[in-house]
């Protein structure tokens, strides 16, 4: 999916990228905004834009796929919506791999997937989008593990947290979930709240 100029989307929605989660970002976001100036003020409607946007370009998602996300979870019986709109974005295959530190980013981690470097329960799949279940066991494919980023990945994943819904076994290169990602134990990408709400008008 084609995105635009990050940083210029990054001034207007925040840090989203990880290329613009720097110091130096920061810095000339604060050196472009003159002082005195009184921020923008946005109607309720624009509030909940630029948090639809945040979010869906946190995950890196075309409208038509957050669309259906969103659909999806205004319908499911059994839990809230924003409590199934944050596990159906938190569980597809690319954020996975990417909560997991087999990529550096998200973006990283689709291409990971869509080049077969990722099976699931022993599989090879090209599909970023799947959704991981409970009982679904992620690794990296056996001709992988001596290629690019896997090199020393065991070293490389000691250095880093594994988030608490995670599991990750590094020298056999092989994970999944533990638990459901929730607000508590995965970081919500922005006001799934109002989120909602732009789509329910």
């Amino acid at each position: 999916m084609k995105i635009g100029p990050k940083y210029k989307i990054a001034r207007r929605l925040g840090p989203i990228f990880e290329k613009t989660q720097t110091q130096k970002f920061a810095i000339a976001q604060e050196r472009s905004t003159p002082k005195g100036k009184r921020p923008k003020q946005h109607t309720e409607y624009g509030k909940q834009l630029l948090e639809k946007q945040k979010v869906r370009l946190t995950y890196g998602l075309s409208e038509r796929q957050f669309g259906n996300y969103v659909e999806e979870a205004m319908t499911t019986k059994g839990s809230t919506p924003v409590d199934t709109l944050h596990r159906l974005l938190e569980t597809r295959l690319d954020n996975v791999v990417y909560r997991l530190g087999l990529a550096p980013t998200r973006r990283a981690a689709r291409q990971m997937v869509s080049h077969g470097h990722i099976t699931v329960n022993g599989t090879k799949t090209t599909v970023p989008s799947r959704r991981v279940a409970l009982t679904d066991r992620i690794a990296v494919r056996g001709g992988s593990k001596s290629a690019g980023y896997f090199v020393s990945f065991e070293e490389k994943f000691m250095e880093r947290q594994l988030p608490s819904w995670l599991s990750w076994n590094p020298k056999d290169m092989e994970g999944g979930l533990s638990d459901m990602p929730n607000a508590e134990n995965a970081p919500v990408a922005g006001d799934l709240i109002a989120v909602l709400s732009f789509y329910s008008r």
